[in-house]
C-alpha cells in the first residue's frame, strides 16, 4: 500500500526537482507556442525539455508515494545519473536554441517568447546542477557509485560521446580517422555498460576486483582518447582552412566540434583516472 512522503517535495533536493519540473514545462510550452523548432536542432531541444520534464515528474511521484523500493534497480544511482544527464542536456539546449533560433535584431512577441524560454532553460539547468551538488557523495562515501565524482564523470563521458556521434556524418576511409571513430565507439559502449550495470545492481556479480578493473579501464580509455585527440585534427585539418561560406551544417565546423569534444572527453577520462586511483589505492585509514 502506497504512503505519502511529503519530504520528497519539501527537502532541498525535492525543491530543486520541483523547480526543474516547472521550468522545463515552461520552456517547452513557450517554444511550442512559437511553432519555430522544426530543424534537427530544434527537435533535439524540444526532446530534451520534454524528456527531462517527464522523468523528473516520474521521480517525484515515485518518491512522494514511496514506490521506488519496488523497482529492481539502485534508486540513488539512477537519480544521480539522471540529474547529471539532465543538467548536461539542458545546458546544451540552452546554448543551441538561442544560437540557432534567436535572430538579431530581435523583436516581436515570438522573439520575446524565445528569449524567455532561453532564460527558463538556463534556470532549469541551474536547478538540475543544484540537485547534482546536493546528492553528490561525500568524500569516502561509495555507497552510491554514480553519485561520486568518477560516477558523474562516467555520465559526462557517455553524453559527450553521444554529441560526437551526432557530428560524425561522413564515411571515413583513412586509417587514422577510422581509429578515432573506433575509440569513440569502444569507450562509449564500455562506459555505458558500467552505468547500466551499476543502476541494475549487476556489478557485484563480476568475479574480479571491480575497483581495480575500473582503474585499468580508465587508464586505457585515457590513452585511447589521447591518440584520438592528436589524430582527429591531424587528419581533418592538415592543409585546410575554414571555407568562406561555412554555415552550421558545414563539415569543417562539425570536425572542429568533434575536436573540442574529444579534448573534453580526454580531460574527463584523465580526471576520472586520478579520482578512481585515489579512491582505490589511497583510501584514508578508518
Amino acid at each position: 500500500m502506497a504512503t505519502v512522503n511529503l519530504r520528497a517535495l519539501t527537502s532541498w533536493v525535492g525543491i530543486a526537482r520541483l523547480l526543474a519540473l516547472v521550468l522545463s514545462c515552461l520552456t517547452f510550452s513557450l517554444v511550442a507556442s512559437t511553432r519555430d523548432f522544426g530543424d534537427p536542432y530544434g527537435t533535439w531541444c524540444m526532446f530534451t525539455w520534454c524528456f527531462c520534464f517527464a522523468v523528473t515528474l516520474l521521480v517525484l511521484l515515485l518518491e512522494l508515494l514511496e514506490l521506488y523500493p519496488l523497482l529492481p534497480l539502485s534508486w540513488d544511482d539512477f537519480t544521480s545519473a539522471f540529474s547529471m544527464l539532465a543538467a548536461l542536456m539542458v545546458f546544451t539546449s540552452s546554448v543551441v536554441f538561442p544560437a540557432t533560433f534567436i535572430k538579431s535584431p530581435c523583436s516581436g512577441s515570438q522573439c520575446a517568447r524565445q528569449a524567455v524560454a532561453t532564460a527558463a532553460s538556463c534556470l532549469c539547468f541551474l536547478a538540475y546542477a543544484t540537485e547534482v551538488s546536493l546528492t553528490r557523495a561525500k568524500p569516502g562515501d561509495i555507497s552510491s557509485f554514480l553519485s561520486t565524482v568518477p560516477g558523474l564523470l562516467k555520465v559526462f563521458e557517455t553524453y559527450v560521446a553521444c554529441l560526437i556521434f551526432s557530428l560524425l556524418q561522413d564515411l571515413y576511409k583513412e586509417s587514422g580517422l577510422i581509429w578515432c571513430v573506433a575509440v569513440y565507439s569502444i569507450c562509449f559502449i564500455f562506459t555505458l555498460l558500467i552505468i547500466i550495470f551499476t543502476i541494475g545492481r549487476c556489478l557485484t556479480y563480476i568475479p574480479c576486483p571491480l575497483e581495480k578493473v575500473l582503474v585499468g579501464y580508465n587508464f586505457l580509455a585515457m590513452l585511447m582518447y589521447l591518440t584520438a585527440t592528436i589524430m582527429w585534427p591531424l587528419y581533418n585539418f592538415r592543409g585546410q582552412s575554414r571555407p568562406n561560406s561555412c554555415d552550421k551544417y558545414c563539415p569543417w565546423n562539425r570536425h572542429l566540434g568533434v575536436t573540442f569534444l574529444t579534448i573534453f572527453n580526454f580531460i574527463a577520462y584523465l580526471v576520472d583516472l586520478v579520482y578512481s586511483t585515489r579512491m582505490v589505492f589511497f583510501r584514508a585509514p578508518p
